[in-house]
């Protein structure tokens, strides 16, 4: 169990990092878990992927309390925050697109949760976050109250694109707020508020996929579960205020110059994949021809089937 805890406090780290930075999880997620393997079901795996982001979400609220609660004192009374009611109403209308095209969900991830779509999509995002920048002009919306609800709107179809793994949902809804003219901080938050719902709703999905499904968790995989989401959670408090920290200074080309590098990073490991499966394939199918003795072949062939 210690080392499926090891591996969970890792798993945990790159979900708080990549969650906020618009740098794909799913892209960092296939490096790891070319290098880490857990010791449990693909049920399990499926579902722990999206339901460790329930740690992350914590963390916007914990760091965005007071303007997502709608709810106040004033004079010793409870009352009530109209401009959070309205963000709240505006957050809402950004995730329609994004129960639109939920349904959809494990059907792309069954046809496109491969090396060669996100790498793709790694490194078409990072060339409009480039093309974007360049282009920027002074911002129009500033603060989150300016956000019109069409705006917010739009912003939500560019989130529902990231359905296609490799895409990074902060990394879409941020683009297409840099092209509305959102400013970089004011997007940013937008992106973290958009954040609850869809993933809640996404880990809340995959909860009773899991269930119906008839699958259960050992005492070893709810450990992992716990252990992800805590971790995720603490790393997420430090990845969102280095974010809001850094686009008060910084424009958004060093993350697309990075998730460039990363696209070719997983092409490479793409190729070298490959390279290797087909090698194993090879000195398997020289194996199966040649003559020798047929249990020292059968060993072979059980060898090379488990690689």
């Amino acid at each position: 169990m210690f080392l499926e805890i090891l591996k969970a406090i890792l798993m945990g780290i790159v979900e708080g990092i990549t969650e906020w930075l618009p740098i794909s999880s799913t892209g960092h997620m296939i490096l790891v878990e070319q290098v880490v393997k857990f010791n449990a079901s693909e049920e399990f795996m499926s579902m722990f992927r999206v339901v460790i982001q329930l740690g992350a979400i914590l963390a916007v609220v914990v760091l965005f309390w007071n303007k997502l609660w709608p709810f106040g004192l004033r004079h010793g009374r409870v009352c009530s925050k109209p401009a959070v009611w309205q963000l709240w109403f505006k957050v809402v209308a950004a995730t329609i697109p994004v129960l639109i095209i939920s349904p959809l969900d494990d059907w792309f991830e069954a046809r496109f949760y491969n090396y060669i779509t996100v790498a793709a999509m790694l490194i078409l995002y990072g060339v409009l976050f480039i093309l974007v920048e360049n282009r920027r002009t002074a911002p129009h919306v500033t603060r989150l109250e300016q956000i019109t609800y069409r705006e917010a709107f739009i912003v939500g179809v560019w989130q529902m694109l990231a359905i296609i793994p490799g895409t990074s949902r902060s990394g879409a809804t941020i683009v297409g707020g840099l092209l509305l003219g959102l400013s970089r901080a004011c997007v940013a938050e937008f992106t973290f508020f958009l954040a609850i719902p869809v993933m809640a709703g996404a880990s809340l999905l995959k909860v009773v996929k899991f269930v119906l499904s008839g699958a259960a968790m050992t005492g070893t995989e709810i450990a992992v579960l716990v252990v992800g989401c805590v971790v995720a959670f603490v790393v997420s408090l430090a990845a969102i205020r280095f974010l809001m920290d850094y686009v008060k200074r910084h424009n958004f080309k060093f993350f697309g110059l990075y998730r460039i590098v990363l696209g070719l990073i997983v092409l490479a490991v793409a190729a070298i994949t490959a390279i290797v499966e087909k090698m194993h394939m090879n000195e398997y199918n020289n194996i199966v021809s040649s003559e020798g003795d047929s249990e020292e072949r059968r060993l072979w062939q059980d060898l090379f089937r488990s690689l």
